[in-house]
C-alpha cells in the first residue's frame, strides 16, 4: 500500500503508551496526527483499517441519528480492531501514513555572538535511508512540527520554498534552513531561510490578513493517494490555509455522538435481535427466512424464548425505520429515567441497563426542588465517531445533536460504517421539579441574567457564524449544578473528577442531569456513584457551599459575558477556581456555565435557583 507522496505506511500505529478503544474513537481516529518513536504519521481512513468486521456493535437509536446526520441510508458500527495476541492470527490494526514529509536535520550551526541556531530543513526525497547527509556524515532527522490546514479538516505540508521565495521565483533546489533565536519555540523567533539569501519569519505564516500560505488545495492524506478533493466542493470557494502545529490540542477534535442504551417497548426482542442482526437477521425477507435462520446454533441461542412472529415483527420495524428518527437522541433516556416505575431494566450480569428510584428526603428544604433521584446500577454507553474538525471543536447541542451546518472532515472516501465503542458503568440521575424551574424563570432578576448571558452568546456568535442557538437558562443552570455536584461527589465516591462524565437533559417541562462513569475495559464499576445517592442531600449541600464563594472572587463573580477584555463570552460567574473541570468530563467543553444561576454570589444574589441556605 502506497501512501501519499510515496512515503511509508505503518500498521498498528500507536503513540507512546497503551491506547484504549475509546481514545481511538475520540482522539486518535482517522485524520489524527501522531508522533511514534521513529516517525510522525497521520491515522489512515476507514478503508485502511483491518479486522474490524469481527467486532460489531449494535445500537439502533444511535444508528438512526448517525444516518440522519451523515445522510446515509444505512450505517453499521464496529469497534476499533485490537492487536491479536497470537502472532499467527489474521493481522488486524490501523494503517497510518507518514506525515509530514519535511524534516529538521539534527545538524546544527550556531553563531556564538547572536545565539542564532541554524538547522537544515529537508524533504523526504532528499534523505538517504532516513538520514541527512552532509560532508559524508549522516545525521538523524525529526519531522517538522508545522503544517498547514483549513477549517474543513484538510491538511498538507507547507510549500516551504514558495513560502520563502513567493510566487515566480527562479531559485530552484537551493538548501533551506530553519534559524531559531533562543529556546522558547515562539514563532517570532523562527526564520526560514534559503541559501540564495531569501528569508521569512515564520510568524508571517500565522497572519490571516494577507493569506501567506495560499488557499487550501483540499489535501486529505489520511485517505491515501487519491484522497484529494476540491476544498468546499464545486459550489464553494477554497478556504485560506492556516498555520497549524500538528501536535497542538487544536489539531484534531473527534466529532462523536453517544447514547445510553435504555429499555423500550419490546426490549427483549430488540436485545435478542441485536446479537445476531448484522451477521444473520438483516438479510431476512420473510417469516420463513427467520425460521430458516433459527436452525443455526448461534441464532437459536440468541432468540430462545421468542416466537418467529415476534422476531419477524422486530425485523420489519427495523427495516421500516421504526419511530427512532422522529425522537431526540436523549428523549427516550429522559422519559425512562423520569418514569413512575420503581425499577427499570434487569439487574443481571452483563445487562445493559438497570435503574432504581430512591425516596427523596422530604424534611430537608434543600431537597424541596428535587423531583426524583435514581440509582443507575448498570448502564451501557455507545459512542460513535462521525467525523472530525480542526482548529475548533463542534460539540452537540442541548439535545445531543450537531447543528446541520457543521463542517466536518470525512472518515473515509466511501462511508458505510463508523468506529464505535461501548462502555459499561454506573450513574446517578437527579431531576428538578418542573414547577420550581418555571417559577424561577419568571423572576425579573433571572430574566436580566438571561439577557446578559445571551449578549455574551451573540458576541461569541459574531466570530462563529455557524453556531447553534442559545441553549437557554435551564440548561446553563443544570450544567453549572452538574459541575458542582461532580466536584462534591468525587470527594466521596472514590472516583476522580476526571473519570466522571455528565449528561444534561432539558425536555418539555422536564429537567435533569446524570453523572456517570463508564469504561470499555471492564463490566461495570465499583458502585461509588450509586452509593452516593443515599447521601444526595449532603452532597448537594456541599456542592452549593462550594459555589457561594470562589477563590477568585470578586473578579470571577463580576465577570460580564459580553466583555471583550478576556473573550470568555460563554461563561458567567465561572472559572477554574469554581466550575471549570477537565474537558473529558464536560459535554460542552466548559462552555455555558454560571454559578450565579445556582446560588447567590457576591455580585448577583437574586438570580439563584437555590436562593436559600439549608
Amino acid at each position: 500500500m502506497t501512501p501519499p507522496g510515496g512515503g511509508k505506511s505503518h500498521k498498528n500505529a500507536k503513540p507512546h503508551g497503551q491506547v484504549r478503544q475509546s481514545q481511538i474513537v475520540t482522539t486518535f481516529g482517522p485524520g489524527a496526527m501522531l508522533d511514534l518513536p521513529d516517525y510522525a504519521v497521520i491515522v489512515g481512513g476507514l478503508e485502511n483499517w483491518n479486522g474490524w468486521r469481527d467486532y460489531p456493535i449494535v445500537e439502533e437509536r444511535l444508528a438512526a441519528k448517525v444516518k440522519q446526520e451523515l445522510g446515509l441510508s444505512t450505517v453499521e458500527f464496529y469497534a476499533p480492531p485490537p492487536d491479536p495476541d497470537d502472532p499467527a492470527a489474521t493481522p488486524t490494526g490501523i494503517t497510518a501514513w507518514q506525515f509530514p514529509e519535511w524534516f529538521i536535520a539534527q545538524y546544527e550551526e550556531k553563531d556564538r555572538e547572536t545565539g542564532l541556531r541554524s538547522r537544515p530543513l529537508v524533504h523526504r526525497t532528499d534523505l538517504v535511508k532516513r538520514k541527512y547527509v552532509r560532508e559524508k556524515q549522516k545525521y538523524p532527522v525529526v519531522p517538522v512540527r508545522f503544517v498547514q490546514a483549513c477549517t474543513r479538516g484538510h491538511v498538507s505540508d507547507i510549500d516551504w520554498r514558495l513560502f520563502v521565495h513567493g510566487p515566480g521565483s527562479d531559485c530552484i533546489g537551493r538548501p533551506l534552513w530553519m534559524d531559531e533565536r533562543g529556546t522558547s519555540g515562539d514563532l517570532t523567533a523562527i526564520t526560514v531561510r534559503c541559501e540564495c539569501g531569501k528569508a521569512k519569519a515564520l510568524s508571517a505564516a500565522a497572519k490571516k490578513d494577507d493569506i501567506p500560505l495560499g488557499f487550501c488545495k483540499g489535501e486529505r492524506p489520511w485517505l491515501g493517494r487519491y484522497g484529494r478533493e476540491r476544498c468546499g466542493g464545486p459550489e464553494s470557494t477554497s478556504l485560506p490555509s492556516r498555520l497549524l502545529i500538528r501536535s497542538a490540542s487544536n489539531a484534531y477534535f473527534g466529532q462523536t455522538l453517544s447514547v445510553i442504551s435504555i429499555p423500550e417497548a419490546g426490549g427483549p426482542a430488540r436485545q435478542a435481535v441485536d446479537q445476531v442482526w448484522i451477521d444473520f437477521l438483516q438479510f431476512c425477507e420473510s417469516r420463513a427466512d427467520v425460521t430458516r435462520e433459527r436452525r443455526k446454533p448461534r441464532v437459536s441461542a440468541a432468540l430462545e424464548g421468542l416466537s418467529d412472529g415476534d422476531v419477524w415483527k422486530e425485523i420489519q420495524r427495523r427495516k421500516g425505520g421504526g419511530d427512532t428518527e422522529a425522537r431526540g437522541i436523549r428523549d427516550v433516556e429522559l422519559e425512562t429515567l423520569l418514569s413512575s416505575e420503581a425499577e427499570v431494566g434487569n439487574n443481571t450480569p452483563g445487562g445493559d441497563f438497570y435503574a432504581r428510584a430512591v425516596r427523596v428526603p422530604t424534611r430537608s428544604r434543600l431537597m424541596a426542588k428535587i423531583e426524583r433521584v435514581v440509582k443507575v446500577h448498570r448502564l451501557r454507553e455507545v459512542i460513535a465517531q462521525i467525523g472530525f474538525t480542526r482548529f475548533e471543536a463542534a460539540v452537540p447541542d442541548v439535545d445531543g445533536e450537531f447543528a446541520l451546518d457543521v463542517q466536518r472532515a470525512s472518515l473515509a472516501r466511501d462511508l458505510t460504517w463508523v468506529p464505535a465503542v461501548e462502555n459499561h458503568g454506573e450513574g446517578l440521575f437527579v431531576a428538578l421539579k418542573a414547577d420550581a424551574v418555571a417559577a424561577w424563570l419568571q423572576k425579573e432578576s433571572v430574566r436580566l441574567r438571561e439577557r446578559a448571558l445571551a449578549a455574551g452568546f451573540e458576541a461569541w456568535k459574531h466570530d462563529h457564524p455557524g453556531a447553534s442557538k442559545f441553549p437557554g437558562l435551564p440548561y446553563i443552570m443544570l450544567h453549572s449544578l452538574s459541575h458542582l455536584l461532580m466536584t462534591a461527589e468525587s470527594l466521596d465516591c472514590g472516583y476522580a473528577a476526571s473519570s466522571i462524565r455528565e449528561r444534561i437533559y432539558v425536555g418539555r417541562d422536564a429537567y435533569g442531569l446524570m453523572l456517570y462513569t463508564a469504561s470499555s475495559d471492564a463490566e461495570g464499576t465499583l458502585g461509588g456513584l450509586v452509593a452516593a445517592a443515599d447521601r444526595i442531600t449532603d452532597h448537594l449541600r456541599q456542592a452549593l457551599d462550594l459555589a457561594r464563594l470562589c477563590a477568585n472572587d470578586p473578579v470571577c463573580a463580576h465577570h460580564q459575558p459580553d466583555s471583550r477584555e478576556d473573550s470568555r463570552y460563554l461563561l458567567g460567574a465561572a472559572c477554574h477556581g469554581c466550575l471549570l473541570l477537565s474537558e473529558v468530563s464536560c459535554e460542552r467543553r466548559n462552555d455555558f456555565l454560571d454559578r450565579a444561576l445556582v446560588v447567590p454570589t457576591v455580585d448577583e444574589s437574586d438570580a439563584a435557583f437555590f436562593e436559600e441556605e439549608a
